[in-house]
C-alpha cells in the first residue's frame, strides 16, 4: 500500500461514534436508493424506467464509493480501514431496513433473496461484501491521491472507476462473456472489476509521486 501508516492530524477519522453516525447515514442513503429504484422498476416501462433506473444506479455506487472515504479523510491505512467499517455496517443497517420494510411489503418486483431459496443469509452476505468492497477502494483511491501532496477527489475516483467499468462491460458483451449484455446489470458488476483496475492503477501511480 503506498499510503503512510501514521495517522496526520485533520485526517483518518475513525472513532466509534463517528463511525456509526457514518453508517447509519449510508445506510439510509442505500435504503432511499434501493426504494427508489425498485418504485421505478415496478410502476414505470420503457425509457423512463430505464432512464431513473440507471440514475439511481450511478448514484448509488457513486455515494457508496467515496462517501465513507470522503467522511473519514483517509489518508492512510487507519482512514481506509474506518471506510471499510462504514461500508459494512451500513449494510447492517439496509438489512435492517429491508427485513422491516421492504421485504413484508413486498417492495421488489423480482426479490433477489428468492435466488437464494428466499434465505436471507444468501442475499444479505452479498450486501456485506460489496458494501464493504467499494468503500475501501475508493478510500484507498482517495489516499493514493494525496500522496506526493496531492489534493483528494471524489470526481477523479469516480471517472476513473466508471470509465473502467464501462470499457470491462463492453469487453465483455463483445467477447459473449456469459450473461453480458447491453443493460445497466451489466454495467453494475462491471464496476466491481472496473474499480478494482482503477484501484490498481491509482497505487501504481501514487509509487511514483
Amino acid at each position: 500500500m503506498s499510503t503512510a501508516v501514521r495517522a496526520q492530524a485533520g485526517f483518518d477519522q475513525t472513532d466509534a461514534a463517528f463511525l456509526v453516525r457514518g453508517s447509519l447515514r449510508l445506510g439510509l442513503v442505500e435504503s432511499v436508493i434501493v426504494l427508489g429504484f425498485a418504485l421505478a422498476a415496478r410502476f414505470l416501462v420503457g425509457i423512463p424506467a430505464l432512464a431513473l433506473e440507471a440514475l439511481l444506479l450511478i448514484t448509488g455506487l457513486a455515494a457508496v464509493t467515496v462517501l465513507p472515504g470522503l467522511w473519514t479523510r483517509a489518508r492512510t491505512i487507519e482512514g481506509i480501514a474506518g471506510a471499510a467499517t462504514i461500508g459494512f455496517f451500513a449494510t447492517v443497517v439496509f438489512m435492517l431496513v429491508d427485513v422491516s420494510f421492504f421485504q413484508p411489503f413486498h417492495l421488489y418486483t423480482h426479490r433477489w433473496l428468492a435466488i437464494g431459496g428466499g434465505a436471507n443469509w444468501w442475499y444479505h452476505p452479498v450486501w456485506w461484501m460489496v458494501g464493504t468492497f467499494m468503500p475501501w477502494l475508493g478510500a484507498w483511491m482517495l489516499a493514493n491521491q494525496s500522496a506526493g501532496g496531492g489534493t483528494p477527489s471524489a470526481a477523479g475516483v469516480l471517472v476513473a472507476s466508471f470509465a473502467a467499468a464501462f470499457l470491462l462491460a463492453v469487453v465483455a458483451i463483445l467477447t459473449g462473456f456469459p450473461g453480458a449484455a447491453w443493460g445497466i446489470g451489466t454495467f453494475g458488476v462491471a464496476f466491481l472489476p472496473g474499480l478494482t483496475l482503477a484501484t490498481i492503477i491509482s497505487v501504481l501511480r501514487a509509487r511514483r509521486a
